[in-house]
């Protein structure tokens, strides 16, 4: 299984930030995963939450500020204290993030399907002539951005946080041309990834951070996992552990 950082590594810096992603790519990395914000000019900025208070010192949505204006905000701690980091642009990521790395990035709207649309087509028409295209995934909860990303040529995955109908939602899938699904890791089973399997569909999921909850998903076949902390779920992987004891 590949290893991707979350919100390019949050446990090694503020979410999304220039920390963050450096101490992530320090060692080898399967991909790296991010949120991006529309903003009133029309750029890309990497928030987990496009209510700017929540993830910055700035307050309103990010579809109602400039990128400048954004970027000369600053990032938060995972306390709710400002760091000293400013919010990176999807521009930076694509000059900073190492060549042969997959890229997943997040379309986020609050409430808004417009929003998530017209974020899609930005996130597109940025990286319709970049290097980096093959190598990304737009990824979203909005079904409507996944299928414009799809209908406009680049992998879309779908990030799903409940199994209902999964044979449904994997023919639709497969009909409009998504590359994958993305499940929450604790809806995972045998019979739900064979079923998306069967569609011709990748299966990643996230956010796992306990070596116990990834040595269950293991015989599952999964392509990728989503991790705050990589590459020490990856060394915790790979140490010999004791086994259980048996019963008397």
């Amino acid at each position: 299984m590949a290893l991707y950082a979350h919100r390019l590594g949050r446990a090694y810096g503020p979410d999304s930030s220039g920390t963050a992603l450096a101490r992530a790519v320090q060692r080898p990395l399967g991909g790296l995963e991010t949120d991006c914000c529309l903003t009133a000019d029309g750029e890309l900025v990497l928030l987990h939450d496009p209510l700017l208070e929540v993830g910055t010192t700035l307050c309103g949505w990010a579809h109602e500020r400039t990128a400048a204006e954004i970027c000369s905000a600053r990032l938060r701690h995972r306390d709710g204290t400002a760091s000293d980091e400013h919010p990176l642009l999807l521009d930076d990521l694509l000059e900073l993030a190492p060549p042969g790395v997959t890229l997943q990035l997040e379309v986020k709207a609050y409430a808004d399907p417009a929003l998530a649309r017209s974020t899609t087509r930005a996130l597109c028409a940025r990286l319709r002539d970049h290097p980096a295209r093959e190598r990304t995934e737009v990824i979203s909860f909005w079904s409507g951005a996944c299928e414009l990303a799809a209908d406009l040529g680049f992998r879309t995955r779908l990030v799903i946080i409940a199994d209902y109908r999964i044979h449904t939602l994997a023919a639709w899938a497969r009909r409009v041309g998504l590359h994958g699904v993305c499940v929450e890791h604790f809806l995972l089973s045998r019979s739900l990834v064979a079923t998306l399997r069967a569609a011709g569909l990748s299966v990643t999921t996230g956010t796992v951070n306990h070596v116990a909850m990834l040595d269950s998903l293991r015989s599952l076949g999964l392509d990728a996992v989503t991790s705050d902390s990589p590459h020490e779920l990856r060394r915790a992987l790979n140490e010999p552990r004791e086994a259980p004891p048996l019963a008397a």
